[in-house]
């Protein structure tokens, strides 16, 4: 970089010692403007206390700048954090126009932090503020709200009393786990509320206490609380029902469920014979009109497991295209494994071949072949019983016609015919793709077509789940204390937050002006989006640095910032951060 300076500036700093440093500013910069925005800081500093005695950084900024640094290096390690932070000092200290010490983000101080973040009475008035602030400032809709768990492992020691336990995961039953209940805002997936509980813990009833937060923070009646079959527990249907507010969720195949469910298909398969099922239709990414479903619905009366109060739900029965065709390849593969295994059976004789040689062994084993992956009555079979006799001369020597003589008999059993049974399977694969859900909503609030298409955007509360552990790197837990667990993952949520939001208003922008950004996906440099991830949005903000100038007596006399791509320009005005973000960083002239 080549800076002209002036005669006099030239006499002057000839004279002295210059000292150039540079920082990394990349994304911090955005996610910190992101944060100020949506008032973490304020809301933080608001319900955390702050001792009398307490000096440094409030606690609102020491989670903010932390956040920042995990958000961009997707490292939540305490000692990695401080180290980081060492080398962004001039930074951070212009982006937040605050005081920072070496100490504020020692292990102690974030300890301290995780601490107050894992105590109830602190999160929960943090949640309902943040909550208000973001559905107020990005005037955001209130209909829709997703409940759903997953689990975190760890290589922890599993005590008594602990967070940390054994119990069902579906990423490694091998290690013991927290559990994460999370309820989210549609359309945007923004987290509302959370709860860390032990990991042995089963998800029924987990809903209700996060649902009560919800109710109680937003004050808006009629809310639509959409979960997974865990949802469907009579004690949740029963609360909501009460509080009047609506639900949607599956019904697990157990109970009266499983035995109705027969009589419901079969209801469903003669109205789609007769052409009466209601069709549920969905664009797809190419624009197209697609059956999502189709299916019919019925009502019922329900009564509350204490006996005390009842209402009215729909029953909803619909099959899904898709689900029926992944149900039929499922089973495809394995009829051909099965095929596969009965032919293994009864191989040809020879060396090392093992032959079944008694009828009985034989159909235990067919027996075993087909139940395992669930293929009895789909495959007919036949075998014969074959028998070989050798004869052989008694006693060593040559033999002749008057000696003695004895015959040996070999019996192996061999399959002789492997047929799929058509009409069982075809009658069968008529049966795919259905599956029941339960709604105490009206079809004015809750239309079969809505109700089918809401459920398919599920995946919207993954995305959480998703971003909490390949963004942030929430597994493994580099915590131990249950205290510092919460604390953790509550903050990590946090983040989550943060990249929710910022992506949902750069999306909005983008399509309220039809307009698409360019660059954001290096493998195709022409194409253009108006759907940008944040993770994406974040990359785009790489290798800017600030180069700072300082003299002997340690007074800044220059500060200049890579310069910022017309992308980046249209990024943070969109996100109503502004160009200054970046540019009050820099001081761009020498004055002397």
């Amino acid at each position: 970089m080549r800076v002209q300076l002036s005669q006099q500036a030239t006499e002057i700093l000839g004279q002295s010692e210059l000292v150039i440093i540079t920082e990394r500013v990349d994304d911090v910069a955005l996610l910190i403007g992101q944060m100020v925005k949506m008032g973490l800081p304020e809301v933080l500093d608001r319900h955390i206390p702050r001792h009398w005695t307490q000096r440094g950084l409030s606690w609102g900024w020491t989670a903010v700048i932390g956040l920042a640094y995990i958000l961009t290096e997707g490292d939540h390690r305490k000692v990695s954090v401080e180290t980081y932070l060492k080398g962004m000092h001039h930074t951070l200290s212009h982006l937040t126009a605050q005081v920072i010490e070496p100490l504020d983000f020692s292990d102690d101080r974030l300890s301290h932090l995780l601490a107050h973040l894992s105590k109830p009475t602190y999160w929960h008035q943090i949640e309902r503020d943040l909550n208000a602030r973001s559905i107020e400032v990005y005037a955001l809709s209130q209909d829709v709200i997703r409940c759903d768990a997953t689990t975190v492992s760890g290589t922890h020691e599993v005590t008594a009393g602990g967070l940390v336990q054994f119990g069902h995961s579906k990423d490694d039953p091998t290690r013991p786990q927290i559990k994460v209940m999370m309820g989210s805002l549609d359309p945007l997936g923004m987290p509302l509320s959370t709860d860390v509980l032990s990991g042995e813990r089963a998800d029924d009833g987990l809903d209700i206490p996060i649902i009560e937060r919800i109710r109680t923070g937003l004050k808006t009646p009629g809310l639509l609380f959409v979960g997974d079959c865990k949802m469907s527990a009579l004690d949740t249907r029963a609360y909501l029902a009460r509080h009047q507010d609506w639900s949607l969720s599956p019904l697990p195949l157990t109970g009266a469920t499983a035995e109705a469910m027969d009589a419901w298909i079969t209801a469903g398969v003669t109205q789609g014979e007769a052409g009466e099922l209601e069709r549920i239709v969905r664009t797809n990414a190419r624009g197209h009109q697609v059956l999502a479903a189709e299916g019919y619905e019925f009502e019922r009366t329900c009564g509350a497991p204490d006996g005390h109060g009842a209402w009215s739900e729909r029953v909803l029965v619909l099959r899904s295209p898709m689900h029926a065709d992944q149900q039929a390849a499922g089973l495809e593969k394995r009829l051909r494994h099965a095929e596969t295994q009965l032919a293994a059976l009864t191989p040809p004789r020879g060396r090392g071949k093992r032959q079944i040689t008694d009828e009985a062994t034989l159909v235990e084993a067919i027996d075993l072949v087909l139940t395992e992956p669930r293929v009895v009555g789909l495959l007919s079979l036949a075998w014969e019983k074959q028998v070989e006799q050798t004869t052989h001369y008694v006693g060593r020597g040559r033999g002749s016609v008057h000696r003695e003589k004895r015959v040996l008999q070999k019996t192996r059993y061999h399959i002789t015919h492997i047929a799929r049974q058509a009409d069982t399977i075809a009658a069968l694969s008529q049966r795919f793709g259905w599956k029941a859900f339960v709604t105490n909503a009206g079809q004015k609030r809750l239309s079969l077509q809505d109700a089918g298409l809401c459920y398919r955007n599920e995946y919207r509360v993954e995305r959480i789940f998703h971003r909490l552990k390949s963004r942030v790197h929430i597994a493994p837990l580099f915590v131990t204390l249950n205290e510092h667990i919460e604390g953790l993952t509550y903050l990590l949520t946090l983040g989550v937050r943060v990249l929710t939001v910022m992506e949902f208003v750069l999306r909005r922008s983008l399509q309220n002006d039809q307009a698409r950004l360019p660059s954001l996906h290096p493998e195709n440099k022409q194409k253009r989006t108006d759907t940008p991830t944040a993770e994406r949005i974040l990359k785009a903000f790489a290798d800017i640095s600030l180069t700072i100038i300082k003299n002997a007596a340690g007074e800044d006399i220059l500060r200049r910032l890579t310069p910022l791509s017309s992308l980046q320009e249209d990024i943070l005005q969109r996100l109503g951060l502004g160009a200054t973000l970046y540019g009050q960083l820099e001081i761009q002239t020498i004055g002397i």
